[in-house]
């Protein structure tokens, strides 16, 4: 065969870069020749991933509870390598911001959609009975999406409201930590006790969720948004983007759990505990919660109405 100019170019190029790191491109070139094709299924460890589902019981639509919940945090995970991607740019354009904002936007939206696969797609009966076994553990426990939330806005911002007349950007992030609004939902409301669920979960991530928040301190989305030009932060695309991502994550998504939530647990006139104990009745509910990533950006009878309706 006969070398072209481009090919000689590219080896050029290979040469170049083997020798800065002290190497022998002839080595690499040798290691193309013997190694074998790649295939699908092992750039994706596919019998692996579908070997992942290990099922508590015998009920066939356990499997779907499982496969939707890996799925959602292979969401999360999307959801964070964007942000991150973001956050940690070299140089911040508004071209970047938009295109990474709509990118977030885009899995958050599919995750929302998603939720009639559980809603619509699996087997009440059968969920009430194969949910005991997986005691105390709760989709609560998702520490990927708690890392969205300190990734998006100042730590201070996802406190109790019950909080927020005493803590603001000047409290350390030891103190707001102990008051973020998730933690009521796994809290005994007679005693006041933490649950098992909670206490697993902050046992696993209290230390990488503080020290996230105190990473992304100066970094996290709201701070990047300050960082860009103003008439790029008022751009009106970027400030459509901003609210749609605060709206999809903190009253869509949750109106989602609970609608899901009423599906399957409450069955008048009795209500069923959530497998972590969690009060889902008070804590769903964005009305209650009131989470807002980026309350400037929002009127105050935007703000009054917060978790009263579902649309934009």
């Amino acid at each position: 065969m006969k070398l072209t100019h481009e090919m000689l170019d590219r080896l050029d190029k290979l040469e170049e870069k083997y020798a800065v790191m002290g190497q022998d491109m002839s080595s690499y070139l040798d290691g193309l020749l013997y190694n074998d094709y790649l295939t699908y299924w092992d750039y994706i460890h596919l019998d692996t991933l579908l070997s992942l589902q290990n099922p508590r019981t015998s009920l066939p639509d356990e499997q779907i509870f499982i496969m939707y919940h890996q799925i959602t945090e292979l969401y999360f995970k999307l959801t964070i390598k964007a942000i991150e991607q973001l956050i940690k740019a070299p140089t911040l354009t508004v071209e970047l911001f938009k295109r990474q904002m709509n990118r977030v936007i885009r899995y958050i939206e599919h995750l929302i959609d998603s939720f009639d696969v559980m809603i619509d797609g699996m087997d009440r009966d059968e969920f009430l009975k194969f949910r005991m076994s997986l005691l105390p553990a709760s989709g609560f426990q998702s520490g990927q999406y708690r890392k969205i939330e300190i990734l998006s806005t100042d730590l201070y911002h996802l406190v109790h409201h019950s909080k927020r007349a005493e803590i603001d950007a000047n409290t350390d992030f030891e103190t707001a930590y102990e008051h973020l609004y998730w933690k009521s939902g796994a809290t005994e409301l007679a005693t006041g006790r933490k649950t098992l669920t909670l206490k697993q979960f902050e046992k696993k991530y209290s230390t990488e969720f503080i020290t996230l928040a105190e990473t992304v301190k100066s970094t996290n989305l709201w701070q990047t948004y300050l960082k860009l030009d103003e008439k790029d932060r008022e751009d009106e695309d970027v400030i459509r983007l901003m609210r749609e991502y605060d709206f999809s994550t903190n009253v869509r998504w949750p109106l989602m759990h609970f609608k899901s939530a009423v599906r399957y647990l409450d069955q008048k006139p009795d209500i069923i505990k959530a497998t972590g104990g969690t009060n889902w009745q008070k804590y769903l509910p964005p009305i209650h919660q009131r989470i807002i990533f980026y309350p400037e950006l929002w009127t105050k009878e935007e703000l009054d109405k917060w978790g009263r309706k579902v649309k934009m």
